[in-house]
């Protein structure tokens, strides 16, 4: 009710917008070849990048898409480029976004694009010989690649203009969407009633164990009726079959931010922790069961370090010398851009790798063949 009264303007132009679309009104394109689109409803913090990796990671393991060119679109947050850029791995994150540079060294042999407007993005990644002569493409740095054989969309939901075969839609459980109001009362972008729209929806972020009682309630709370907890799937009101499943993040041992890194360090007691991401308490919560969190400095999400803030983490860590100094994975892209990184600071500081797991290992062969049965009806 809040939505509909407080916030009534927000709420009626995000109602308008999508009728349009619904309607006919504005044009719809789909890719041509199969596509894969990850969004949520809210504003960040769903985890849409290590879901996109576990689904890039999906694909490259199965028979039918192994060897397989496989192209990633994202928007690109924050870079100081524009138009349509190839990612490439001696790149830089004010180049290329913190996210899709991450992916791209995570899977060196995957094409990584980052385009603000998706439809040129898959056409080009579909036909990169245009990438010669189109004018839009002129600002393109490296446009050497192989055509795509199949398109994930990082952040797609929003993003009418284009349909992908598979719509999946992220949901954070810290903060369900039903519980949740439109910004800036909440944190939701969009309304939570689009959620129909999706072909699978996932429930990131939960605790270790949840049992079939917790999921049929997330299943209820979410619209969908007659949920199968061993098939992950159930009905909408209007009889469509939509599927949800369930994943957690799992924190991976820390590694070296820079080639200098000496592991020993790995052994230290203490850590001089900073964070720029949108919520950072489940990593404090991992790195306070092994080390003392001495300092942590805190920064915006996407926040592009400066001098400044390098000459303070360095600071910090002056303060404790035996201990380690940590970050995030996707901090890392960013750390890598400040040129005047003290040499005893490259030694000592580690990211942290995360990775997405469903709940249940069953649940992660659901998962792949769903995505799977979507995208062979694509191909037909």
């Amino acid at each position: 009710m809040i939505d509909k009264i407080l916030l009534f303007p927000y709420y009626l132009t995000l109602k308008l917008r999508h009728k349009l679309y619904d309607s006919g009104a504005f044009k719809v394109s789909s890719t041509e070849i199969p596509s894969i689109g990850i969004g949520n409803v809210t504003v960040g913090g769903t985890g849409k990048t290590p879901h996109t990796e576990m689904i890039i990671r999906t694909l490259l393991e199965t028979p039918q898409w192994m060897g397989k060119n496989v192209g990633v679109v994202s928007r690109g947050y924050k870079r100081e480029t524009r138009g349509f850029q190839q990612v490439t791995l001696d790149g830089t994150a004010a180049m290329y976004g913190d996210e899709p540079l991450q992916i791209k060294r995570k899977f060196p042999f995957v094409t990584v694009a980052v385009d603000k407007n998706r439809l040129e993005a898959s056409r080009f990644l579909c036909h990169p010989e245009e990438l010669r002569t189109a004018k839009k493409a002129r600002r393109c740095v490296d446009k050497q690649m192989s055509p795509s054989d199949i398109l994930i969309f990082d952040d797609l939901f929003q993003y009418r203009s284009l349909k992908p075969d598979v719509s999946i839609v992220l949901i954070d459980w810290n903060r369900p969407v039903f519980k949740d109001h439109l910004m800036p009362m909440g944190r939701l972008r969009d309304v939570p009633e689009r959620l129909v729209e999706a072909d699978i929806l996932v429930v990131t972020k939960c605790p270790g164990y949840m049992d079939e009682d917790d999921k049929r309630q997330w299943a209820s709370d979410l619209g969908l009726v007659n949920f199968d907890v061993q098939t992950s799937e159930g009905e909408r009101a209007d009889g469509k079959k939509q599927h949800l499943f369930f994943t957690t993040i799992n924190y991976c041992p820390m590694e070296p931010v820079f080639p200098e890194g000496e592991s020993r360090y790995l052994y230290a007691k203490r850590l001089v922790l900073f964070t720029g991401i949108a919520n950072d308490k489940p990593l404090v919560q991992f790195l306070s069961g092994t080390y003392n969190i001495v300092r942590h400095m805190t920064f915006a999400d996407h926040h592009k370090f400066s001098a400044r803030d390098i000459s303070g983490i360095a600071t910090a860590a002056k303060l404790y010398p035996t201990s380690i100094v940590a970050t995030t994975e996707k901090d890392s892209q960013r750390i890598k851009d400040c040129k005047k990184t003290p040499e005893i600071l490259k030694q000592r500081m580690f990211r942290v790798p995360i990775q997405v797991d469903f709940i249940e290992e069953s649940e992660q062969e659901r998962f792949r063949d769903v995505l799977l049965s979507y995208l062979d009806r694509a191909r037909q």
